[in-house]
């Protein structure tokens, strides 16, 4: 008779016992407190904060069966996997998320129905640098590398489309309307402007302070109305051009204040035509109507629900989530527009 226990047996028996371990939860110590809202009462509240992603473990991803075990005895609580500084972020046709980690030099994809968390380092030889933008479409990833002075553009499988390289030098912004894909470049001090298949069509922008002019512009994004709205980050406003890169509008200015910023990042448009920017400085977003004209502040520097530090992207669905990248919290944070009469 074999003296040894069968290993695979043994292995199987701590998986399961750990995974039971895993499974209990400790009883509940009391209510818990209600999410913040924005305005607090007794105003009627516009803005709920819903919850945090920092990792698989947020959408329900379990690890394999043999990664589970491995884990228990390395030691390895999975937070190898989750976000270390989410610097933008974009949701596609499915309303699942695209996620840059400028820290880890990577990018996320999270499939909500699917529950899976995917990453990409890189695209066939190339690895990220400092990917700062990301956008995607018909299973199509476009991810701007700051770093590489590119633009990369590959498929789920991690398959190469195209790359743009000349004449973009330092791009960070990506939006994506019509058939056609807007770079913006910090360092060019313009937009330009390209087919979904990579070839390019025109720029607009210089260095300055007038209209249609920039100082460092940050990010991009289309509204319903056929407009490009751009965070001009050092100007401390936001511009609004035509798709064609007429200028129509601005907003903003330097200022400590409500209604002005002090590093306007990220920006997005909800489904009635807010206008959402980020301030970085300010630790929080504001929300204007489609005039420029301020409606709500949410959030202010700190790490609780609703608190910021850092942030940069920020990314609105068609069901009115708001994501936004909470860069030094390591986190997402999701919020929901509450649409009222």
């Amino acid at each position: 008779m074999n003296a040894c226990p069968n290993i695979k047996r043994v292995l199987v028996g701590l998986a399961a016992g750990l995974l039971a371990s895993c499974a209990t939860s400790p009883p509940a110590t009391g209510a818990k407190s209600a999410p913040p809202v924005w305005p607090p009462a007794p105003n009627e509240p516009r803005i709920c904060f819903e919850r945090s992603l920092r990792g698989p473990a947020d959408i329900g991803q379990r690890p394999a069966f043999w990664k589970t075990l491995a884990n228990w005895f390395t030691g390895d609580t999975g937070e190898s996997l989750n976000l270390r500084k989410p610097f933008a972020v974009a949701l596609d046709e499915a309303g699942n998320l695209c996620v840059t980690d400028t820290d880890a030099n990577l990018v996320d994809y999270v499939d909500f129905t699917r529950k899976q968390w995917r990453r990409y380092t890189g695209v066939g030889t190339t690895q990220f640098v400092s990917p700062v933008a990301v956008a995607r479409r018909g299973g199509i990833f476009y991810v701007a590398d700051s770093g590489l002075g590119k633009v990369l553009a590959f498929r789920d499988s991690g398959k190469a489309v195209f790359e743009i390289g000349a004449p973009l030098q330092r791009p960070v912004g990506l939006a994506m309307a019509g058939d056609a894909l807007y770079v913006v470049d910090s360092q060019a001090h313009a937009v330009f402007v390209f087919g979904l298949d990579g070839r390019f069509r025109f720029r607009f922008g210089q260095r300055g302070t007038g209209p249609g002019e920039f100082n460092f512009p940050t990010c991009a994004v289309p509204d319903r109305r056929g407009h490009l709205l751009v965070a001009d980050t050092m100007n401390c406003r936001v511009q609004t051009f035509d798709l064609q890169g007429n200028f129509v509008s601005q907003f903003g200015g330097n200022g400590d204040t409500s209604g002005h910023f002090a590093r306007p990042k990220g920006v997005a448009v909800d489904s009635a035509g807010h206008v959402y920017v980020v301030d970085a400085l300010f630790g929080n977003f504001q929300i204007f109507n489609g005039a420029g004209q301020l409606l709500l502040n949410v959030g202010n520097n700190g790490d609780g629900p609703g608190e910021f530090a850092l942030p940069n992207g920020i990314a609105i669905g068609a069901d009115n989530r708001i994501f936004v990248a909470d860069a030094f919290n390591h986190r997402v944070q999701i919020f929901k527009y509450l649409d009222q009469p």
